[in-house]
């Protein structure tokens, strides 16, 4: 089975923003989560940030749900 090789930083995913299938560029962000301040080095969590390539929409989901 063959498969085409693909950017590991451009995935295309469909924007609700656009309502099609569009390139989206893609990266992981470390986020804190906390607002109090001897609390925010413990509540940093990764998010993976999409953004639109055609409109410019970004969508952040926190990764560790689990």
């Amino acid at each position: 089975m063959a498969t085409q090789p693909s950017e590991p930083d451009h995935v295309t995913e469909r924007c609700s923003n656009c309502g099609g299938d569009t390139t989206h560029d893609v990266r992981v962000e470390i986020r804190t989560e906390s607002q109090k301040e001897e609390n925010a080095e413990f509540s940093r969590e990764p998010y993976r940030i999409t953004t639109c390539s055609e409109c410019g929409a970004e969508t952040a989901t926190r990764m560790n749900n689990a």
